[in-house]
Order: structure tokens, then C-alpha cells, then sequence
């Protein structure tokens, strides 16, 4: 039996587990039901199972029969977002405020069949897989936590290849493989800016110092400073997702802030970001003579794909699903993973699976992080295949 046809016996309890979680989502680090579910999908395999000190992450250790041989990672995220969902499905979240409008809950599910079909196949496994059951990837650092809590040594030897397969609910057509060698997704930083002024009656400015107009100013200079000191080609964005001030019309505040993601695809322009637009809201702020407090946050680097590990993978792909199943990427996505620290220390690959359902145009419909955003669980069946075919293939390629 092929991977594909044993992954589509599976269909039905992933397209479950997928469901299960999406109705209990849970934020950030701590997922103690989203740990326990997975915990009760893996109990019975012959893994090796550890969890996270300070996260709740699961990390299991399948351990190949075969002959000896290296190791491989395979990562899912499995936190949701503080988003409120719309999408009006039998199985939508039931919590408020929590939805999992990233795919996460895919991810896990999907990892979770790649466990159970590599675990039927262990004695053709030469060498070791690593799951690695990730909490807290939507801006918490969890993939660095769990490197620093020793994910990368989990198999006792550091894994020879990495990937993770992240699910789209726009753009891609279902069930197409997307991603290219290089960067494949953007570096993210944050820009935290203050301004303090004095406060006083909207009618008399000159007797206060009104810190509006200088954040104002501040807002739209971010975004000449960028078209005029980056190159078009090597571009960055940056985009002020959060501004407050005042309270009531005829009041001027006391202070007023902002705050911005900051992406750039290349060390050079990431540092001249770091240095530059701290120093531009500054010059501004003593312009107008007021006081100003900035933080520069440097979060998640460039997700770099590594051009052997991208093409071996969508090679894989092209005979485990199709050649037309398989879309070479023209540009980097904009989005930023903290995967991209794995693969700072392991060569590997960002895979990319379109999950548009049926009835929705990939061109229109809602994007990612979106409160309408849905996925078709009918791809859990590709993705447990692709991932568990790469890990068979790549660990026989360096078998010794």
C-alpha cells in the first residue's frame, strides 16, 4: 500500500483531531488541552515522548529499525490566535476571542498522521524522526524555547534535514505544494515609539506641547524613509498596525503612541532598520521639542530555505502527489516564522499547502488570520503522506 492510500485510511481521524482542536483553541506557550489531545493521539506508538519545561510542547522520537542512519525533523505549530471567529462552521471555536484562523490545528493534526504512518513503517526507517509538537509561533518564540530545551538533540545526534508544512486558506489552490530555495518568508521586528508631551485645551495648543502632530508626522516619515533609503529589489515593510492618543476631542493628551512590524528579507537592511528608524522618530521628536521613548525588538530572522533540502522536497512531492500538484514559488510570502530558527541550525525546508475549500476562489478568499478565514481538512491526508515520505526518503539518502 502506498503512503498516499495509508494516509487517506487516516483521513477520518485526523479530519477529528483537526476538529477537537479547533473547537478548544488555546494562545501562546501554555496549551495544556492542545498537549493533552495530542498526548492521547501518540499514546500506543513506540516514541519516545518528552514535554516542555517552560511550554507546552511534545517532542516524540521515533527510532527507525532499519539501518543506521541520521535524523530528521518534522515541526507543527499548534497555537491558535486571539481572533474571533465567523466562519459559521458546525465545528467553529467555542471560545470566545480564540480561533485557530492560521491552520494550526491542521499542522498538529497532520503531524500527528505522519507519527502514525511512519510508526507503521519503522522497520524501513533508516534512522531517527523527531516531532516536534510546537506551542506559541504566533510571536512568542516558541520554537526558540524549544531549541533552548533541547529539541535539536532530542534524537541524540542534531537532525541532517528539517521541514514544517504550513496550510493557506487563500491563493494556493487546495492541495498544491508551494515554496522556493532562498528566502521564503520575511525577517519580523517590532518598533515600539512613545511620545510625551504636555497636555492641555484643545483650543489653546501654543500652551501645551501636543504630542498628535509629531506621531502623526512620524507615521507617514516611516514610510518615505523606507521608498527612499531601500532598494526596491531587497525590499522591506513597514506597516503601523496599533496608534492611540487622547481621550475626548478638545483634550490634548498627555502622550501618544504607535507601534509597527518591521520586515525585511536581507541582514543588511534588517540593520539598517534596527539602527535607522529608531533614529528617525527621534530626530522628530526633538524637533518638536517633545520627549520620546523607542523600542526596537528584533524577533524572528529570515526563513531560509535550503536550495538542496527545497528542491529535494518538491521533488518528493511531484512523485508522491503529482507534478501538477507542485508550485515553484516566484517571491518570498511576507508573513515570518519562528521556524526560520531551526533552520538557522539545520538545512531544511517551508513548505507551503494550499486548503481553500471548495466553494471559495483561491484568488478571493479570505486570507490567513482572518476571523472568516477556513480550511479543508480533506489536505490532512497529503500533508501526513508528504511529511512522512520525506522523512523515509531523506534519512535513505544518507543512510550508512
Amino acid at each position: 500500500m502506498s503512503t498516499v492510500e495509508r494516509a487517506r485510511e487516516l483521513q477520518g481521524e485526523l479530519a477529528e483531531l483537526r476538529r477537537a482542536l479547533h473547537r478548544e483553541p488555546e494562545l501562546g506557550l501554555h496549551l495544556p488541552r492542545t498537549q493533552e489531545k495530542v498526548l492521547a493521539a501518540l499514546d500506543g506508538l513506540p516514541l519516545e515522548i518528552s514535554t516542555g519545561r517552560s511550554l507546552s510542547s511534545v517532542t516524540a522520537v521515533l527510532r527507525g529499525t532499519g539501518a543506521p542512519g541520521g535524523a530528521v525533523l518534522l515541526r507543527g505549530d499548534m497555537d491558535a490566535l486571539p481572533v474571533q471567529e465567523t466562519t459559521g462552521l458546525d465545528y467553529a471555536s467555542r471560545i470566545d476571542g480564540r480561533m485557530h484562523a492560521c491552520g494550526h490545528d491542521l499542522h498538529t493534526a497532520g503531524l500527528v498522521g505522519a507519527a502514525r504512518l511512519l510508526c507503521d513503517r519503522r522497520e524501513q526507517l533508516s534512522g531517527d524522526v523527531v516531532f516536534m509538537f510546537q506551542p506559541g509561533e504566533e510571536g512568542f518564540n516558541g520554537a526558540g524555547m524549544m531549541i533552548d530545551e533541547g529539541v535539536l538533540d532530542a534524537a541524540g545526534k542534531k537532525p541532517d534535514a528539517a521541514y514544517a508544512i504550513h496550510v493557506t486558506s487563500s491563493q494556493i489552490p487546495c492541495g498544491a505544494v508551494y515554496a522556493r530555495p532562498g528566502a521564503m518568508m520575511s525577517a519580523c521586528d517590532e518598533l515600539r515609539v512613545t511620545v510625551r508631551g504636555r497636555g492641555g485645551h484643545g483650543s489653546s495648543p501654543h500652551r501645551a506641547k501636543d504630542p498628535v502632530p509629531a506621531v502623526c508626522e512620524m507615521v507617514t516619515a516611516l514610510q518615505t524613509h523606507v521608498t527612499r533609503t531601500f532598494d526596491v529589489f531587497d525590499p522591506v515593510v513597514v506597516t503601523v498596525g496599533r496608534l492611540s492618543a487622547g481621550s475626548k476631542s478638545n483634550i490634548i493628551p498627555e502622550s501618544a503612541a504607535f507601534d509597527a512590524t518591521v520586515r525585511s528579507y536581507s541582514a543588511q537592511n534588517r540593520e539598517l532598520l534596527r539602527t535607522g528608524l529608531p533614529a528617525l522618530v527621534e530626530g522628530i521628536a526633538r524637533a518638536h521639542g517633545l520627549e520620546v521613548e523607542v523600542e526596537y525588538e528584533v524577533l524572528f530572522p529570515v526563513t531560509v530555505n535550503s536550495p538542496d533540502e527545497t528542491g529535494f522536497a518538491l521533488d518528493t512531492a511531484r512523485e508522491l502527489l503529482g507534478a501538477e500538484a507542485v508550485l515553484p514559488a516566484p517571491n518570498p510570502i511576507n508573513g515570518s516564522e519562528d521556524f526560520s530558527l531551526v533552520l538557522e541550525q539545520v538545512p531544511g525546508a517551508m513548505l507551503f499547502l494550499g486548503a481553500v475549500l471548495a466553494d471559495r476562489d483561491p484568488r478571493t478568499a479570505p486570507t490567513n488570520h482572518a476571523p472568516s478565514a477556513a480550511f479543508d481538512d480533506a489536505v490532512l491526508s497529503r500533508q501526513a503522506a508528504l511529511l512522512a515520505d520525506l522523512a523515509t526518503r531523506r534519512l535513505a539518502a544518507t543512510a550508512g
